[in-house]
């Protein structure tokens, strides 16, 4: 939407399939993890063009985004941990505190990255934001583009 151009969405039913397809020729394109093309970039067979992410991927850092071309793109993907709603606050802080602890691990660090992640430490309030503004941003692409659920 943001670039004003049409591309058609191939549905595939695992990464697998469409690394063979893109790879084969097949496609010509892929808005794919960097989980499924890191390893494909770094053997020279893909070509990496952009990260869809705000900013520049640690993993491949010489890589633009899309929003270096199309101003105020960025499309991630987050995983996160959630805790049934009257979990207590202490349950939560400590499992925070915790999680937090991890991802400033060296040795963690580097392996997700290695792995195509970006860390995102935080608080659950943060966790909150991030999801709020994602709601809101694909609410109006959903919207734009007049998406139905079948």
């Amino acid at each position: 939407m943001l670039a004003g151009i049409e591309i058609i969405h191939v549905p595939y039913r695992g990464g697998g399939a469409v690394m063979s397809d893109l790879l084969g020729g097949q496609v010509q394109v892929l808005f794919g993890t960097t989980s499924l093309t890191v390893e494909q970039i770094r053997a020279g067979k893909l070509r990496a063009l952009a990260v869809t992410s705000a900013i520049r991927w640690e993993g491949l850092p010489d890589i633009p985004t899309v929003g270096d071309f199309v101003p105020g793109y960025e499309a991630s993907s987050i995983f996160g941990l959630g805790a049934p709603q009257k979990t207590p606050v202490e349950i939560i802080d400590k499992l925070n505190n915790e999680v937090n602890v991890g991802l400033n691990d060296p040795k963690l660090k580097t392996r997700l990255i290695d792995l195509g992640g970006t860390l995102l430490a935080g608080s659950p309030a943060d966790f909150d934001k991030l999801i709020a503004a994602d709601t809101e941003k694909w609410g109006k692409v959903i919207r734009g583009a007049n998406i139905k659920s079948d």
